[in-house]
Formats: C-alpha cells, structure tokens, sequence
C-alpha cells in the first residue's frame, strides 16, 4: 500500500504525505481525452457516469451512479461510537489500510467539518438516485453533496438507531471527498448517518478528505508572494515615518505571513486517468446502466 508520513496540525486536522503510490488508486476518475465524459472507478467496477454538456461558464454534469460502490472504511459499531475517539486520525490510518481508498503519491489532508452554507445539505444534497444534474457555473459551481449509494429512508432501522446517536451527540462524523471538478463532496462513507443527522434537524458532522497541491507549486507561489513583500517594504521605507505607515506595514506583514503559511494546504485539483477504450467504452457503460435502471 505504499507509505504516507503524517503531519499533525491544529484543529484536529492531520495531513497525509502518501508515498510510493503513484496510481490509479482504487478508487478514481477516468476521462476521455477532452474530459466530457468521466467515469468514477472502484477497483474495475464503475460507479458514477459523467456526461458535461454545455460551452464555457455554464455547463451541466449529467450524472448514472451505479450499485456496487464500497466504503473505504469498516463498520462503526455503536460501542465504537459512544467511546473517546479522534476520528480524524482513525478515518486517517483506516483510509491508509483500505484498499478501496482514492489515495496517490502527494499530501491529503483531513480535517473536521461541522458548518456548511444553507444550501449544501437541502437543494444541493442530491437526493434523486440513480440520476442526477450538477449545474456548474465559473463564478460558484455546484457546492453542493453527491451520495455514492442510495439514501435510506429516515425511518429505516439503521438510520433510527443512529438518530439516537444524533440525540445523545455521539454520531461518528460523515466522511466527505472535496472534488474540484464538481465543485462539491462526494460522501465516501456515512450516507445512513448523514441521513440521520438531517432527520434530526442537523447538519452532519463531518471529516473531510482534500488533496493538497503539490510542494514545488505552493513553493512557486511562495517565492512570488516573498518577492512582492520585499517590494512592498521598499516602497514603505521611501515614506517618513509615521503612526499610519507602522499600521500598514503591520498589518501588510501579518497578512502575508497569514496567506504564506496556509499556502502549503491550499486544494488541489484530483488528477484523473485515461478511461480505457474512450468514449466508446463510455458509451457501452451508459447503454449498460440504462439497462440497470430501464425506468431512469
């Protein structure tokens, strides 16, 4: 399974340098040459179709998830649960063990999440299986959740029990993939439980999964941004001295040191892999799943 180096940071969040896994990891996107067509891969089973249509800003994702797709991570029981756990840490060393994970060679950093806009977890949490329509825009895109798996009922079994869990405030977090080509998450583990927290009146707490962009881009920015400082100060010191320049130099100093030392864990896009066959092996895909799903 390769290596990964850990990097502990505040806030419970802990990033991963995976080593040694150059891909396709287990679970990754396929495209065609001109990236219109995309499939979600697990292992050598397909479990999302993506067909872009549209020019330039304004483009539909039209979406065929398929039955099949499989968590990275193992059950959580109940006494699991209700136990002292970073969950953090734990999603982190099961996704390493997994085999079923979308790990490759590069940093992925885990982190909490417990505030979401409005709109994510109601109009843009796609409830509607198999199919489904992401509209993607350059000003905001979609940001919303796409579930791998169809949503239980609020009331079915597993979800009541969980719902208990939501109540007593010891619901293990939904575990969430940030994918820039769709602007939004992708639930890789916790649908039931991000059912429950939504029929509780909720937002699901969740730990989410980013790649990180490569150390020798956020070094390139680095360098810039180091250079723009240094001509910033010149300018200042060619002004007299005064309590409204010492101001500004504070405040220029503290902003780009705030805006360097995030730059090592800014995302990054995910990188895809040629689907096999093209588009034709897309196209046999899709006339599959229609067969699949006749009434979709």
């Amino acid at each position: 399974m390769g290596n990964a180096r850990r990097e502990l940071l505040g806030a419970g969040r802990v990033v991963l340098d995976i080593e040694d896994r150059p891909g396709p990891p287990p679970l990754r996107f396929e495209t065609t040459g001109d990236g219109d067509l995309t499939v979600l891969r697990q292992g050598e089973h397909a479990v999302l179709l993506g067909s872009l249509t549209g020019d330039g800003c304004c483009r539909d994702l039209h979406l065929h998830r398929l039955d099949g797709y499989r968590s990275p991570l193992p059950p959580i029981e109940s006494a699991l649960m209700r136990s002292e756990v970073d969950w953090v840490h734990r999603y982190a060393r099961w996704l390493e063990e997994s085999g079923l994970d979308p790990l490759y060679d590069g940093r992925w950093k885990l982190s909490p999440r417990t505030a979401f806009e409005p709109a994510v977890w109601t109009v843009d949490l796609v409830r509607d299986w198999p199919g489904g329509l992401l509209e993607l825009y350059c000003g905001g895109g979609w940001h919303g959740v796409l579930p791998l798996r169809r949503l239980s009922a609020p009331d079915a079994g597993r979800v009541k029990a969980y719902r208990k869990h939501v109540r007593d405030g010891t619901l293990a977090p939904v575990l969430l993939w940030w994918v820039p080509r769709y602007d939004g998450w992708l639930i890789l583990d916790g649908h039931d439980r991000a059912v429950a927290a939504l029929a509780e009146g909720r937002t699901p707490q969740c730990v989410v999964l980013t790649r990180l962009r490569d150390e020798e881009l956020w070094r390139r920015d680095a360098e810039r941004m180091t250079e723009e400082l240094r001509q910033h100060r010149v300018r200042l010191a060619a002004h007299p001295a005064s309590p409204g320049t010492e101001r500004h130099r504070a405040a220029m100093e503290q902003g780009y040191g705030d805006a360097l030392a995030e730059l090592p864990y800014d995302p990054s896009g995910i990188s895809t892999w040629p689907l096999p066959g093209g588009a034709p092996a897309w196209d046999a895909l899709a006339r599959a799943a229609v067969f699949q799903f006749p009434r979709d």
